[in-house]
């Protein structure tokens, strides 16, 4: 029976009910993300789908195209999400669509495609195993999870409690302290920033399936998380606190209240996000008693050459990290949102 792919614009019904109906289905194949990236980013969007004789969908690929003097032109599976790339029922599928992402990457004069999985594929794409993310399975309770929990890590949340923190809920009205908190860390970190107008959107386009957590130390907010959930997990894609406060343990307190919230959401696992094996937030995870998954990011190269290495690792950006570690707050809140729309 033959196969079409084809540029999806549809209204995302028949979309997001293909996805919901795949295992490795997750949270960024869902159709209103591409009303995000636009929306945020200006990025164009190239939502592929391939169709069997009948017109079933029987895979997908959502795309994102990237372009700047800094970086170049390139495709994305999904940018500034941890999932994304194929989502096929058969080999078929994804042959079929990879067939039609190469002609798009002529088409667009693109010199990479970068497809993010945390499935192991069967094609022939180059591969990278240099991420994990860390889940970890959640008790039926509160109190089976507390149990479950390293002494130490129990110890760190009792004093953030004991320190005068309290964690609060919403969504809308504390995206300006999780922003405000979040601008500082990555200033911290040499990471330029991303607008305030990205998380907005997320919160409006999932108003059922996102919410804020903030450690409050009084009226000031020191540590704060964005939640999203999708089938049995729920993760912190963005989570951020003061490092004057470290001593109070504000993010253990966060950690904590997200898992709890998870176990009364009826969620199965907890998702920590992506690490570096070894690194510091890998061990941060580990200690909750999360587990890593391999994660496989691969590529189709436009014409040859090697894998890019677009990240704050590679040695040719550590001068600018070092940099922008130093700039005022005010400065890199202004310029970040321009220089990060361009970084995947």
């Amino acid at each position: 029976m033959g196969m079409n792919v084809e540029l999806y614009n549809n209204d995302g019904s028949d979309w997001d009910a293909f996805v919901a109906s795949i295992p490795h289905g997750a949270n960024y194949h869902r159709y209103r993300w591409r009303d995000v990236i636009e929306k945020s980013f200006g990025h164009r969007a190239y939502y592929l789908v391939a169709r069997d004789g009948n017109g079933e969908i029987c895979g997908v690929l959502p795309l994102a195209h990237m372009k700047s003097v800094m970086f170049g032109s390139f495709l994305v599976s999904l940018p500034y999400f941890n999932y994304g790339g194929l989502l096929c029922m058969d080999a078929n599928a994804e042959r079929a669509l990879l067939a039609k992402a190469q002609s798009l990457l002529r088409k667009v004069s693109a010199g990479h495609m970068e497809l993010r999985h945390v499935h192991d594929c069967s094609n022939d794409l180059m591969t990278r195993q240099h991420k994990v993310t860390m889940i970890l399975p959640l008790g039926k309770s509160e109190e089976a999870q507390w149990k479950a929990l390293d002494a130490k890590v129990r110890n760190q949340v009792r004093k953030a409690e004991r320190s005068g923190l309290n964690a609060v809920e919403g969504r809308l009205e504390l995206l300006d302290g999780f922003y405000e908190v979040f601008c500082r860390n990555m200033r911290d970190l040499g990471t330029p920033v991303y607008g305030r107008n990205f998380f907005r959107n997320i919160l409006e386009m999932f108003p059922e399936s996102t919410c804020i957590i903030s450690v409050m130390l009084g009226e000031k907010t020191v540590a704060s998380g964005i939640l999203a959930w999708y089938g049995d997990t729920l993760e912190v894609p963005w989570a951020s606190s003061i490092r004057d406060y470290r001593e109070m343990c504000p993010n253990n307190l966060l950690y904590w209240r997200a898992i709890c919230y998870a176990i009364g959401n009826g969620s199965a696992k907890f998702d920590f996000g992506r690490s570096t094996p070894g690194e510091g937030t890998y061990h941060f995870k580990k200690q909750w008693g999360a587990e890593p998954v391999q994660l496989y990011w691969q590529y189709m190269l436009g014409n040859g050459g090697s894998i890019p290495e677009l990240n704050p690792g590679n040695p040719k950006y550590r001068l600018a990290v070092r940099v922008w570690q130093r700039l005022p707050l005010a400065l890199t809140n202004a310029l970040g949102p321009r220089i990060v729309k361009n970084i995947p």
